[in-house]
């Protein structure tokens, strides 16, 4: 299993090289584990961890959790320091930093005291590295590409669960614990999911409430499991019975949408575009008005350490695709036909387009 990730390891020296830091600090708390994950691939437990690589290529670490020590020091090769403090362990982390310049990947994260710490350890303010730490992220390696297809095929299998457990008289509680249950059973580390349930009433995605599904309803879901770190999503709609004209008409519509995103994604096109062709289908329909923030926040997203990576796949946000990239296009929005609805596959940039990861059949799905 992945540990080290050397690729990485070498593209953060250059980078370092280029902007002249000598020590990067990779720092992952339980909300964003990804920061520090991205260098130690390694599922801590406690409250934080921190790694710390230098511009001569030494790994070396703190984490603020006993159970912790082991992996990470297993994980890195590097010493490791158990500190119930961060701020303890930064100091002792940084006791040889003197006049370095300290880079940080992670710092929006971080808390003042922690920032406080290093800068007192290394006598100036520590430098944001997370812009160009994210922008070497967004292009996979080899090696998390097939973790991502783990875990897009364990999606496929969760929303296959998910079709063959959901009835009516089922709340939205019983349903999400079934499918957690199950993709958890089958490897999931964590699994990120949203679902509603209901009619035209229903304008987003939350987390499960004691809603009881009913018959007629429209369940949507985001199913987004992790295996080893890495993240893949499906979004898909199912409804309990047979479905309406309303709600075949919405849900024709949200297919064509997602279709010309992914027609259209490959290298060299700028994600706004891939934003405006999934509008375009709804403006083409006589629905623009639900294009906007009002009704929907993107229209996807990038995928890997974390499950709602930049940039986001909107028509004000311009940023050119590259191979190698993993992208959820998804249509997500309110429409007054049938309420939210939701679809989208995960996509794997290739050098003359993109492959789905995702294996579920493109349907309106029943129970």
């Amino acid at each position: 299993m992945l540990k080290l990730n050397p690729t990485r390891k070498q593209e953060f020296l250059e980078l370092m090289a280029q902007r002249g830091w000598d020590m990067l600090l990779f720092y992952g708390d339980t909300w964003r584990k990804d920061h520090f994950r991205c260098l130690v691939s390694v599922c801590f437990s406690g409250p934080q961890a921190v790694a710390l690589l230098t511009k001569e290529g030494e790994v070396r670490a703190v984490v603020t959790h006993p159970w912790d020590v082991e992996p990470v020091r297993a994980g890195t090769g590097g010493s490791v320091t158990y500190a119930p403090r961060l701020v303890e362990g930064l100091k002792h982390l940084l006791h040889d930093a003197g006049t370095a310049v300290v880079a940080i990947n992670g710092l929006e994260q971080m808390e003042a005291r922690f920032a406080r710490a290093v800068k007192e350890s290394s006598s100036a303010a520590p430098i944001s590295a997370t812009a160009a730490v994210e922008e070497i992220r967004r292009v996979k390696t080899q090696e998390e590409i097939e973790w991502i297809r783990k875990a897009a095929l364990l999606a496929d299998r969760g929303y296959e669960h998910f079709v063959s457990v959901a009835r009516a008289g089922m709340t939205e509680y019983e349903l999400v614990a079934e499918v957690e249950g199950y993709v958890k059973a089958h490897g999931a580390e964590d699994n990120f999911m949203l679902v509603a349930s209901g009619g035209t009433e229903v304008t987003a995605m939350k987390p499960p409430t004691a809603r009881t599904l009913r018959t007629g309803d429209s369940v949507i879901t985001e199913l987004t499991p992790q295996i080893n770190g890495y993240y893949a999503q499906i979004c898909r709609t199912l409804i309990i019975g047979p479905p309406s004209a309303k709600q075949l008409e919405s849900y024709a519509i949200f297919a064509e949408a997602q279709q010309a995103a992914q027609d259209l994604l490959r290298p060299g096109v700028d994600i706004s575009d891939v934003a405006r062709v999934q509008n375009d289908v709804f403006r083409k329909h006589g629905y623009g008005e639900y294009t906007g923030s009002k009704y929907t926040r993107v229209r996807g997203h990038n995928l890997g350490l974390y499950p709602d990576e930049l940039p986001h796949v909107l028509e004000s946000t311009h940023y050119t695709c590259k191979k190698d990239m993993v992208i959820i296009c998804h249509p997500n929005t309110y429409l007054p036909l049938s309420g939210y609805m939701v679809f989208g596959d995960t996509l794997l940039v290739t050098e003359t387009g993109c492959v789905s990861l995702s294996q579920t059949e493109k349907r309106l799905f029943q129970a």
